[in-house]
């Protein structure tokens, strides 16, 4: 605007001591200054959007005068690169909540002219993950955020027929930055902290939520697979071993007589060497 004219000076210095209090800079400041002068023009330079019953969105333009290509400038949603101009108003299929946020109005003049057309819609909140799971005793994270324009001016978080949960209080955290929230559990119990939680946002617009499920498990969850292993060897084991101890008592036998039978063979070896050697004397 015509309240930012005037001259703009910037400094650089890379003296240590450039901002000590009492030692002087070894190092000049260096200095560059620039006037600015701003011209306003006197037409508007905002618009806003309107929403069909057919779900076709059209974007005013700035000056009913010109028809304008339309360029989205800080959208979550933007439009496709083509758009309609339909009685010098450009349209946009789809719904309103998927296309909200900061359009740029370009007049290809000389000076070329620049405004905004604002598409604004109440809070689409979105859970980053719609179940959430934790071991207990662990910290539990709850996140829920905003890709709607315009930004965020409050969030609350409640569990499930409980009043709206207040940060800081017992084991609860609450970080909200602008379209996004973050609620922190410590030290999850799985009798008090399993269940669905609600992050509700409220904007210009008006106000929505969404809804995570929160799931604690217990500690020795992650053992019981090792568990099952360990017992699965255990009855194997087990089997082998009985089955052993139960073997058929004329498999026993059956080895023993084969043992025994070369000692009966050499033995009647001997004694016809004996006689043998009788006749031969």
């Amino acid at each position: 605007t015509s309240d930012d004219s005037g001259m703009y000076e910037c400094r650089a210095s890379n003296d240590p001591d450039r901002n000590h209090l009492s030692k002087s800079p070894k190092v000049k400041w260096i200095r560059s200054q620039a006037n600015v002068f701003v011209i306003e023009r006197e037409w508007p330079l905002r618009g806003l959007g309107t929403c069909s019953d057919t779900g076709v969105l059209s974007l005013l333009p700035c000056s009913p005068l010109h028809p304008c290509p339309v360029a989205p400038k800080s959208s979550p949603h933007p439009p496709t690169p083509a758009v309609e101009l339909r009685d010098s108003h450009p349209l946009i299929e789809g719904k309103v909540e998927e296309h909200s946020g900061i359009y740029q109005c370009v007049y290809k003049t000389n000076p070329v002219i620049k405004g905004e057309i604002l598409v604004e819609v109440p809070p689409q909140v979105m859970a980053y993950k719609k179940s959430e799971h934790g071991n207990e005793g662990d910290t539990g994270v709850l996140t829920c955020k905003n890709p709607s324009f315009p930004a965020v001016t409050s969030w609350n978080w409640y569990k499930k027929g409980q009043e709206p949960i207040v940060n800081g209080s017992g084991r609860y955290i609450i970080k909200s930055s602008g379209n996004k929230t973050e609620l922190r559990i410590l030290k999850l119990n799985i009798e008090e902290d399993t269940g669905d939680y609600h992050c509700n946002a409220t904007n210009s617009q008006g106000s929505g939520g969404a809804t995570v499920n929160l799931r604690v498990r217990s500690r020795l969850a992650a053992l019981w697979p090792f568990l099952g292993i360990v017992a699965e060897v255990l009855v194997l084991v087990t089997i082998i071993f009985i089955y052993e101890k139960r073997r058929k008592p004329d498999e026993v036998l059956d080895d023993d007589d084969g043992g025994s039978a070369p000692l009966k063979s050499n033995a009647t070896n001997h004694k016809d060497k004996n006689v043998r050697q009788r006749n031969a004397n």
